[in-house]
């Protein structure tokens, strides 16, 4: 399997990267390059903790690019209390021996995407800026991805930055809209199903317990972002978003999935950045293309799949 990521690095996609880590070393997933996305960190820290993360975990002949360092239509904002002031919990690991490409995040899309039509499956873990600019670039792209995996909305579940928006569609709702509405294949993992595979504190004492360097580097990396949500929930635990989106783009058998058209508002002051779809069944949605939506999904074998990874 061929898999285009696209992220911003990040505690949880440094952690996603991890999971993926054995994955690629075994032949199972082709990962053929990395793109950065302003988001949890500056795209081009990111790029940098990219490449400490997979030289980590002994991958190092893979490229990463930078990709846009801000939305399309408005300021741009950072999670450095979720995520560090370095985008992996205040760790600061030493400069990675790699360096980013010199080619964007955006221009590697449209590249990889005609090098490989029909191969690839980009998954998308962070706001989604690169993906519309990629779109604006090479208006046939949909044309030419296997599917993409989006991490990303809130429909039954409460935003994590607004009452109603979810981060990375927060960050740049023009791009997102641009995105669902573009016809490629798309599946959506929204929070209403990566909050349900919250992680707990045994589980946590269980990686901590583990001694290899990739356990040991998942705990340190994790230490911060638990913390944060202690603070914000008064519970000991962390949800590690996107890995759920990862995981399924790789095993989709693992949730079950619903159709419809989904839009992102674009105008409400209290609502900007919220994903909508319309639960009516006689709704008119003219031609705007259905999105595969993740609404359950197995939280035991997501839980336990994450940790054997990083054990």
């Amino acid at each position: 399997m061929k898999i285009l990521l696209d992220c911003d690095p990040g505690v949880d996609d440094a952690l996603t990267l991890l999971h993926l880590a054995p994955l690629i070393a075994s032949g199972e997933v082709d990962l053929v390059a990395v793109g950065t996305v302003h988001g949890n960190v500056a795209p081009d820290v990111g790029a940098l903790n990219a490449l400490r993360v997979l030289e980590r975990a002994g991958l190092r002949d893979i490229p990463v690019a930078v990709g846009a360092g801000r939305p399309m239509a408005q300021p741009v904002a950072f999670a450095s209390e979720w995520h560090g002031t370095d985008g992996l919990g205040e760790t600061h690991l030493p400069e990675p021996a790699g360096r980013p490409a010199e080619i964007s995040a955006p221009d590697q899309i449209v590249r990889l995407a005609r090098r490989h039509p029909g191969e690839l499956t980009l998954l998308a873990i962070g706001p989604l800026t690169n993906l519309g600019i990629a779109l604006l670039l090479e208006p046939s792209l949909p044309e030419l991805f296997r599917e993409v995996v989006i991490m990303g909305g809130a429909f039954d579940h409460p935003g994590n930055i607004t009452g109603h928006a979810e981060a990375n569609i927060w960050h740049d709702p023009e791009a997102a809209e641009l995105v669902l509405g573009a016809g490629w294949p798309i599946t959506l993992v929204p929070l209403d199903v990566t909050h349900a595979t919250a992680l707990d504190g045994e589980w946590l004492d269980r990686l901590a317990a583990g001694e290899g360097e990739i356990a040991r580097l998942a705990a340190r990396v994790l230490e911060f972002y638990v913390n944060a949500y202690h603070r914000s929930l008064g519970v000991r635990g962390a949800v590690i978003h996107d890995a759920l989106a990862a995981m399924l783009a790789i095993d989709p058998s693992l949730g079950d999935y619903t159709e419809r058209p989904v839009r992102v508002e674009l105008r409400g002051d209290r609502t900007r950045g919220a994903t909508l779809w319309d639960r009516r069944r006689y709704a008119d949605e003219g031609d705007r293309p259905p999105v595969k939506v993740a609404v359950r999904v197995d939280v035991a074998a997501f839980r336990e799949r994450l940790l054997a990874s990083l054990l």
